[in-house]
């Protein structure tokens, strides 16, 4: 059986369209027409029912279509587990972090990781935390690491490490050493506050908040890169888990504002798992050696 046929087969089987079939293989309609017949042949039934210029699958068809369907995904599985092979991959780790962690952590840690174990083949899904549990717990992923502890008795929840909060504000071009120290009482009555970038802390700060500052204002941004970027831009400030500030903090692109009077939350990293195979446990004890 020519996997060309099976391919084709299920191209058509989707449009139940000979032309468009050909059309998004980019062979012609004959061709298609010549692979349907060689795999009814294959198969020993007809895959179509015909009405003139229309056709539908037979009985026959939608009994083979998962199968088709199966053939050619472990044709090619096989072939990209062939391919690990051939660049030196000996076994294959695949993670779900969330837009947070992929842009602060991972790139500094995963250098590192992979220089260390060049036989591993490590491939990233970065989506939100929310995501991440039900991605694990249907094994599309090995490993998740998100901002949201879960609570699931077939899920391994175990917090990594702890990330301050600190409210960060716009430079305000002084010089550091010449400028009076900055004052988060003053900043956050004077500036929006951009909220909901991380989907722990925010609920409970903005109410401790908003009971101190009636005149707060605020901007709810989802991402903490935008929200970056918003500060830098000077349309707000907004309170950020250290870690996600440390490089603008370095270069001068954005300044901590100290808050005595307010108990600012911690931010945690939780890995989640569900099994604790020696792949996941060892990147995870390899992580677990950084402190951000």
């Amino acid at each position: 059986m020519d996997l060309k046929w099976l391919t084709t087969f299920l191209i058509a089987a989707k449009h139940e369209n000979f032309r468009k079939t050909a059309e998004e293989l980019y062979i012609s309609q004959p061709t298609v027409t010549i692979h349907m017949k060689l795999l009814e042949e294959e198969v020993g039934s007809p895959l179509f029912e015909r009405n003139g210029r229309k056709i539908g699958l037979s009985e026959e068809g939608r009994r083979f279509l998962p199968h088709a369907r199966q053939i050619l995904a472990q044709y090619e599985e096989s072939m990209a587990d062939l391919n690990r092979f051939r660049q030196g991959y000996a076994q294959k780790l695949t993670l779900a972090i969330s837009p947070l962690i992929a842009e602060s952590i991972m790139p500094f840690v995963l250098k590192k990781y992979m220089t260390l174990n060049p036989e591993l083949e490590i491939s990233i899904e970065v989506c939100q935390s929310n995501l991440i549990a039900d991605m694990v717990l249907n094994g599309e992923v090995d490993l998740g690491l998100s901002r949201q502890h879960v609570s699931n008795s077939d899920l391994i929840c175990r917090t990594m490490y702890e990330d301050p909060v600190v409210l960060i504000v716009p430079h305000d071009g002084r010089d550091s050493e010449m400028a009076p120290p900055l004052d988060g009482d003053e900043q956050l009555s004077k500036h929006k506050l951009i909220t909901h970038n991380h989907p722990e802390y925010w609920d409970h700060l903005l109410r401790s908040l908003q009971a101190r500052i009636h005149s707060l204002h605020t901007m709810t941004v989802s991402e903490v890169h935008v929200t970056k970027r918003f500060i830098i831009e000077g349309l707000g400030i907004s309170f950020l888990p250290s870690s996600t500030v440390r490089r603008e903090l370095l270069e001068g692109r954005l300044l901590e504002a100290p808050c005595p009077f307010l108990e600012l939350p911690i931010a945690r990293t939780y890995a989640i798992l569900k099994y604790e195979h020696p792949k996941e446990t060892q990147f995870l004890n390899f992580l677990a050696q950084f402190r951000f």
